[in-house]
């Protein structure tokens, strides 16, 4: 299979295993959609890390089998496409990229399909699709400039250019550089302290938050306000509040 689900300590990891680089064929992104609904169904999945291991997160898409592509088979497959990737952004659970070497086109895309990123010090970054004379197509010219700005993201869908790790944190692009040997245990951390949090309450704070981006603020604040007041009819709530007033905040276990 050229991507995998691993659970361990309540932590899910979408894996690509597609060597030498990850190329994200088609095979791969309808197995992406599939495994990333499977993280969302599942009880024992209570955070996400997607990771393309030591050496590359995740290189594009496949070129060559685009390139046999015209524009009615595009056409046909382009929904699927971003589909594959909405999955990813919309598991409602905590969700880290772990990013190693290059996370260009589509391995970028799917990066910013996570809520978090961390990077190696060896991550380069980037949407070089205007060199092939296409836009990036899998979310890459919505999700990057709701992240860094617009005028950061033209600068980078404009030229195609890679950044290096530094400046992706620079840009707000990743958010932790941390040597490349640790990527994976660092990301995996995040998500292990998160998935012992209140489930309800994170998908909560996630959707609240993402609804709200895309938006109007009186729509956001409503969906805020319809969801503070449904969490308190949940056992976490009680938990969490039970446990403030005994023994001080930060102590709380969540079921």
């Amino acid at each position: 299979m050229t991507v995998n689900l691993e659970v361990a300590e309540g932590v899910g990891t979408l894996r690509l295993d597609r060597p030498p680089m990850n190329a994200l064929d088609i095979a791969t992104q309808d197995r992406l959609k599939e495994l990333a609904e499977e993280a969302t169904r599942r009880d024992d999945v209570r955070a996400v890390v997607v990771y393309g291991g030591e050496k590359v997160f995740a290189a594009g898409a496949d070129i060559k089998e685009m390139q046999e592509m015209d524009h009615t088979a595009m056409v046909l497959r382009a929904r699927a496409l971003q589909d594959s990737f909405t999955a990813v952004a919309r598991i409602p659970k905590p969700v880290v990229a772990a990013v190693t070497g290059y996370a260009l086109g589509g391995g970028c895309e799917l990066a910013l399909c996570a809520d978090f990123r961390i990077a190696g010090d060896n991550a380069k970054l980037g949407q070089p699709e205007i060199l092939l004379g296409l836009i990036p197509g899998a979310g890459g010219t919505q999700r990057l400039a709701r992240l860094i700005g617009p005028s950061k993201a033209k600068d980078l869908i404009f030229t195609g250019r890679m950044v290096k790790a530094d400046e992706a944190l620079a840009l707000g692009l990743v958010d932790r550089v941390v040597p490349a040997a640790d990527v994976y245990t660092e990301a995996h951390a995040w998500a292990a302290k998160l998935a012992q949090g209140p489930a309800l309450a994170l998908r909560a704070a996630k959707e609240s938050i993402d609804t709200g981006l895309e938006t109007d603020l009186d729509t956001g604040l409503a969906v805020e306000r319809g969801w503070f007041a449904s969490l308190f009819a949940t056992p976490d709530r009680e938990i969490g509040m039970r446990s403030f007033v005994a023994e001080g905040p930060g102590k709380a276990k969540f079921l």
